[in-house]
């Protein structure tokens, strides 16, 4: 149980930089990023490759920046060429399957088992301490948190606001001279730099990164996403990034027992469904349920 536990939380706090991206992306600026997966997977063999070049400290702005550069072409598509918004996530997404098999060099996957990554790096640096045995959670716990600290920072700023400002009312925006093109621009590439920064940190952590490493990810994201909105929707900005964190945590403890209980690996798609439907009807149900328990009691009566 404790092995379950903690491995939930190490990949729970890899995933939630992907959940802080949709947070931003969707929740923030009102745009459903369907290059999610592609994006993740980018950061995950750009983040490998310059790992086994023999810098894995590199690899994080590397992966960040490929992320940025992707967020960069979805945004231009679709404020600069008129592609809708999920559209113009499904043609980079398309894409961006040749160009992570290019920066492989036509291989399918890229092997990190004899690489320094940033989780062995840190667990140097502890030695001999009693955290040296933790040092993945501790990578993992430190990536989420200053992430998180310098998101909720930066939606506090006049640029943030205006992007908040972009997803709320769009039209407002446009009537006092802010030029939503540039908000949505910047939106997305901190969105897909996020998101390149967590294919990063998985690619390291599972000391590998293959094609398919992203596949799914978007629905991961989002179920967690809507799992921390349930849970701590409401608030500050640094309380709903906590949200997202905890939220993308309850998801990979399910996932991760799933697996545990040796269900067939076809099924854990149909999990990752259920968990998302759950989490999209759960504020409905609850709102729902005083009634549906009103009129049980009245049927009883009637009887």
């Amino acid at each position: 149980m404790l092995s379950l536990i903690q491995a939930a939380l190490e990949l729970g706090l890899i995933c939630s930089l992907t959940v802080l991206a949709l947070f931003l992306s969707y929740s923030m600026l009102g745009v459903c990023d369907l290059s999610t997966d592609g994006c993740f997977t980018l950061g995950a063999v750009v983040g490998a490759v310059v790992a086994v070049s023999g810098h894995p400290l590199l690899s994080i702005p590397a992966a960040m920046g490929a992320g940025m550069v992707s967020g960069f072409v979805t945004a231009t598509l679709q404020t600069r060429m008129g592609v809708d918004s999920l559209l113009s996530g499904i043609i980079v997404n398309t894409g961006l399957y040749s160009v992570n098999i290019a920066i492989m060099e036509g291989a399918s996957s890229v092997s990190l088992n004899k690489t320094d990554t940033v989780f062995t790096l840190l667990r140097g640096l502890l030695g001999e301490t009693p955290l040296a045995g933790q040092y993945k959670l501790l990578t993992a716990l430190l990536a989420a948190g200053v992430m998180g600290a310098l998101l909720s920072l930066f939606l506090g700023t006049r640029l943030g606001l205006a992007i908040r400002a972009t997803g709320d009312n769009p039209g407002m925006v446009r009537s006092s001279s802010i030029n939503t093109a540039f908000t949505t621009t910047v939106g997305l590439c901190l969105s897909n730099a996020l998101t390149g920064l967590s294919g990063c940190l998985m690619a390291q952590y599972q000391k590998n990164a293959e094609i398919n490493i992203g596949t799914g990810m978007l629905t991961i994201a989002l179920a967690s996403l809507l799992i921390g909105r349930t849970l701590l929707g409401k608030g500050t900005i640094p309380r709903r990034a906590v949200g997202m964190a905890v939220g993308a945590i309850l998801f990979q403890l399910v996932y991760t027992a799933a697996l545990r209980l040796d269900m067939p690996g076809f099924m854990l798609k149909l999990v990752s469904a259920v968990i998302v439907a759950l989490a999209i009807s759960g504020p409905y149900l609850k709102n729902q349920w005083p009634i549906w328990r009103r009129r049980m009691a009245q049927g009883k009566e009637g009887r």
